[in-house]
C-alpha cells in the first residue's frame, strides 16, 4: 500500500493515524518531495474510476492561485494529469494506493480494510 500525504495536512496526519490504529503496513510518501509523476497519476486515475477533477486539491492556495477552477473545464484530462504533476500541492490529499483501488481524500469508513 502507497500512502502519500503533506505531512502538515491535519487530514493526512488524521489517515495516517487510523492506518496505523488498524495495523495497516504502508509505504509512506511526501507529495510536495516526491510528486506523483503524469504516467503514475494516469493509472491511479484509471483504477480510482474518479474523474480527474476529483484528484485536484480545490481548497489549497495553488489550486485558488493559478484560477483552475475557471479554468478547468476548458482543460483536457491530458492537461489536467500534466498540471496535476506540475505541482503536488494541486493534487488532492491524502492517497492511499492499494492493489486494487486508489482513495482520494480521507473519508474513515472508506478507508475500513
Amino acid at each position: 500500500m502507497l500512502f502519500i500525504e503533506y505531512p502538515k495536512c491535519t487530514t493526512c496526519k488524521k489517515a495516517k493515524k487510523h492506518l496505523e490504529t488498524l495495523g495497516v503496513e504502508f509505504e509512506d510518501r511526501h507529495i510536495v518531495e516526491d510528486n506523483p509523476t503524469a504516467d503514475e497519476l494516469r493509472g491511479w486515475i484509471e483504477k480510482s474510476g474518479y474523474p480527474v477533477k476529483k484528484f485536484f486539491n480545490t481548497s489549497g492556495m495553488k489550486y485558488r492561485e493559478l484560477g483552475l477552477k475557471d479554468r478547468l473545464p476548458e482543460v483536457t484530462d491530458d492537461e489536467k494529469i500534466d498540471l496535476l504533476a506540475s505541482d503536488g500541492m494541486l493534487v488532492k490529499r491524502p492517497l492511499l494506493i492499494t492493489e486494487d483501488k486508489v482513495l482520494v481524500g480521507f473519508k474513515e469508513k472508506e478507508w475500513e480494510f
